[in-house]
């Protein structure tokens, strides 16, 4: 990654809960050098673009919790974003356990949907990508379910495949790195799968955002998020007990990973430190700096120390269900998966001790903007990308 993608992401200020900047080029497609470039899709039914400001970019990621956009053009040394919509929309509910997306899930992930469309056609962009991912995945009338959406509302989604799904979030992620560390665990923890993707520089870093995915030495997706976890253990009233059989159902994935001592060798040898992206993550860091909204622009690139984590679980741990439903870091709709994805974090923070990680309110959407924007720029030398300013959510 460049200099300058690196000082563009780093400015980031934008704020999921409303308004705000962002700094820094452009989060799922498979990045690299073989990375293929998606065609341009037309918003439907839109005019025609508005011309002369500079062509707009647009992402769209629909998980098995959340549904986001974020609409962007190229500024400076990086993006301005112009829009953005976020959603809790739980739309792998119950997948886990009967296979089929619900029909309550998808109309709440249609509604969403129709308000992503309304925005792609009042902005038009030029080119997007819209993807979907583990519920869609793993769902039997997943495919089924993006037909009706593109017959409905208009806008065609792709199902990504999972190592796309890690290597867009390193891409995402990737300015967050210690330039001095040689090594990073990176994690991305979802409704219904997470991704890990284990980075090695010891033979040099890449110069491009776009190639950072050169760098993955080994990576593993978990067939487990915060959802299937709730809904396998339950998320309401989590004992000790119950989180101790939460963190060893998660060890039991993490002990197939390829590389596992190797890496382990790594990090008590090198300086390695991990990154997460995920709610789980940025809510332990709202937790952790007392704040009393959530701020994007404060835990964005927040780095925590391994008391610190500990710490601030066994307080996260210790809070009933309704403190969490009241809490302004957490709230009703994340009340009951915050323990399970701290679990997952806890399984992986068990399997490789690092003394560090850092917290990145970053990821797919950044990462597909960053490879469509990184695809339409001209490469005559080792770019530096802008800063990313503007709102959005």
């Amino acid at each position: 990654m460049t200099d300058s993608v690196r000082s563009a992401l780093a400015a980031s200020v934008l704020d999921e809960a409303g308004a705000g900047v962002s700094s820094g080029p452009v989060r799922k497609e498979r990045v690299g050098a073989s990375a293929p470039v998606v065609p341009a899709q037309r918003t439907p039914n839109a005019p025609h673009p508005r011309r002369g400001r500079g062509p707009l970019y647009a992402a769209l990621d629909l998980g098995t919790n959340n549904c986001r956009l974020l609409i962007a053009r190229p500024h400076d040394r990086g993006f301005r974003v112009l829009d953005g919509f976020t959603r809790i929309v739980r739309l792998g509910e119950g997948v886990s356990v009967t296979g089929r997306l619900s029909d309550a899930a998808m109309e709440r992930t249609l509604d969403a949907l129709r308000q992503c469309r309304n925005k792609l056609r009042d902005h038009q962009p030029t080119r997007m990508r819209l993807i979907a991912t583990e519920a869609c995945r793993a769902a039997e009338n997943g495919p089924a379910f993006l037909e009706r959406v593109k017959n409905e509302t208009g806008l065609e989604l792709e199902i990504v495949d999972r190592r796309t799904e890690a290597e867009l979030a390193v891409t995402g992620c990737a300015d967050l790195i210690d330039g001095a560390a040689q090594g990073a665990l990176m994690f991305d923890i979802g409704g219904g799968s997470s991704e890990l993707a284990w980075l090695d520089f010891r033979g040099g870093r890449p110069r491009a955002q776009g190639r950072m995915s050169a760098s993955i030495r080994s990576w593993q997706s978990l067939p487990v998020g915060v959802v299937s976890i709730a809904e396998k253990f339950g998320g309401v009233d989590v004992t000790p007990e119950v989180f101790e059989a939460m963190v060893d159902y998660v060890g039991s994935h993490l002990r197939q990973f390829r590389g596992r001592e190797k890496l382990r060798q790594m990090i008590g040898s090198h300086p390695v430190h991990l990154i997460g992206t995920s709610g789980t993550v940025t809510t332990l860091a709202g937790l952790h700096l007392g704040l009393e909204r959530y701020e994007r622009q404060k835990v964005d690139g927040l780095w925590m120390g391994r008391d610190a984590v500990d710490q601030t679980m066994r307080a996260l741990l210790g809070m009933p269900f309704a403190r969490r439903v009241a809490h302004p870091c957490i709230g009703k709709d994340r009340a009951d998966l915050v323990l399970p994805g701290c679990a997952i974090f806890e399984a992986i923070r068990r399997e490789w001790p690092t003394e560090r990680v850092r917290v990145a309110d970053r990821g797919l959407r950044e990462g597909i903007l960053i490879s469509l924007m990184d695809a339409d720029r001209p490469h005559k030398r080792p770019n530096r990308y802008p800063r990313r300013q503007g709102n959005g959510q």
